[in-house]
């Protein structure tokens, strides 16, 4: 026995010591990074993970009671992004989710007059599934970020619009922060900020689709940025080139689109055929159109002809693609709303944010006067962007300091019952004949004109009537 055991004694080597030079190849080659960040990361979020061991699964009554308590909050607070070094004192500038990894989300920044020597433009991806503090990728460009997504299809790429017109391309597959790929700056392309970028179409044939305040649409390959494969001048009737400012698609429609401007009007209009390009204008709004949401939660009744914008008019609109002038106008801000989005799981829901650090939601279903729920950041922020989680339970606010604030939403606010649809179809007629009723109350007043002192005494009587 003894003898078995000093032979592998005597067989075994001793590990020789690698020199300073062996190590330092080893820690920069492509494979030790890779297994480092990778590893890295793992690490970060065991570390963060807080799990409660005392958990009381028997129900008790103090448990019911805080249950119950939580269950009349219909927005709170539940956690927040920031990066001290990335993206504090940045302007949150677009917020997009993973389609491939739902827990992951993207968010872009402005510069930071704080950190003049740090790169203009950031791009952070932050995980919502695990606590850690400090993103999972961070990327970086000259120019402010103005718009990013999540490239679909591609669950590695990155895009984003930049204030200098330029289109990146970041890889989270490459150890480096900068883009990969960039379009050329050149009358070709973009010359103005690129506000919207989208990536419509299927995995075997999509494109990206990106508009500028310069009035052009380009159409995208993502093996090829060197030039647009299509670009479309956006004028209406001849006129100056339409100031995008948003842009949105019909769900499931490549074709068919939807823009808001700087001068508060609504474009629609189409990619292809003989009348490619900006075919209706509608009068919007009375200010800037800060941002355009398609209707997205598919159900019983097919509702992709709605959407909504929001303004610096104070206001959110309901529009439908059928008609030439808004269904309702949501006017209970005091502020410039800065964006507003439907829930992607409920037809009659959506949030709207504002420049005095308000996030509202509205249940248009339960009322259409003011919204079902309201909550006010602390610190004097203001919100410049909103959006949903694909699951539809949270909402997340980006503010022009550089914080994303995610709240829950009540379970029974964020889930649709079975008759939401129908409900949300009724509901839209009961608007369309409330503004008819409006209609004809304005025009019977303007042929019969000033109202007389015996009507006004009538009406002070009855008010109601």
């Amino acid at each position: 026995m003894s003898g078995e055991y000093g032979g592998l004694g005597s067989t075994s080597q001793s590990i020789r010591e690698l020199s300073a030079d062996e190590k330092q190849t080893i820690i920069m080659s492509a494979e030790f990074q890779r297994f480092i960040s990778r590893a890295g990361r793992v690490i970060e979020r065991a570390l963060a993970e807080g799990v409660d061991i005392y958990t009381d699964y028997t129900g008790g009554a103090e448990g019911e009671s805080a249950q119950d308590d939580k269950s009349d909050a219909r927005l709170s607070l539940v956690r927040t992004f920031q990066d001290e070094r990335w993206s504090r004192g940045r302007c949150v500038t677009c917020l997009d989710w993973s389609t491939a990894h739902p827990e992951l989300m993207l968010a872009s920044y402005h510069n930071s007059d704080d950190a003049p020597h740090d790169p203009d433009g950031v791009c952070l991806v932050w995980n919502t599934k695990f606590k850690k503090t400090t993103p999972e990728d961070i990327f970086h460009c000259q120019s402010p970020v103005m718009s990013a997504t999540f490239a679909r299809f591609h669950p590695n790429l990155i895009l984003g619009g930049t204030y200098s017109g330029q289109i990146v391309l970041w890889d989270n597959r490459v150890q480096k922060r900068t883009p990969i790929q960039r379009t050329p700056l050149s009358s070709l392309a973009h010359t103005h900020p690129v506000y919207c970028l989208n990536v419509v179409g299927s995995q075997n044939a999509h494109n990206l689709i990106s508009v500028s305040t310069d009035g052009r649409m380009c159409s995208w390959s993502l093996d090829m940025l060197s030039q647009p494969q299509e670009t479309l001048e956006l004028q209406h009737r001849q006129s100056k080139a339409v100031a995008v400012t948003s842009m949105g698609f019909p769900h499931g429609d490549v074709n068919n689109f939807v823009l808001g401007s700087e001068d508060g009007n609504i474009y629609t209009g189409c990619r292809h055929g003989q009348r490619a390009g900006v075919t209706e204008c509608v009068e919007g709004h009375a200010g800037p159109i800060t941002g355009i949401s398609c209707h997205a939660a598919a159900g019983a009744v097919d509702l992709s002809h709605l959407f909504l914008t929001s303004s610096m008019d104070w206001s959110v609109k309901l529009w439908s693609l059928k008609e030439n002038k808004a269904l309702y106008s949501f006017e209970d801000s005091g502020d410039y709303v800065l964006d507003a989005r439907w829930s992607p799981v409920h037809p009659a829901l959506f949030a709207a944010v504002d420049a005095s650090g308000r996030l509202d939601l509205w249940n248009l279903n339960r009322d259409t006067e003011v919204p079902i729920a309201t909550i006010q950041a602390e610190g004097g922020v203001a919100f410049n962007r909103v959006s949903w989680t694909p699951t539809g339970t949270h909402v997340t606010a980006g503010d022009d300091l550089g914080k994303i604030w995610v709240y829950e939403v009540a379970e029974h606010v964020a889930s649709p019952r079975h008759d939401e649809w129908s409900k949300f179809v009724y509901t839209l007629q009961e608007l369309r004949n409330n503004q008819a009723d409006e209609e004809a109350d304005r025009l019977s007043l303007g042929a019969s004109g000033p109202p007389s002192l015996t009507s006004l005494t009538s009406l002070a009587s009855n008010p109601l009537r």
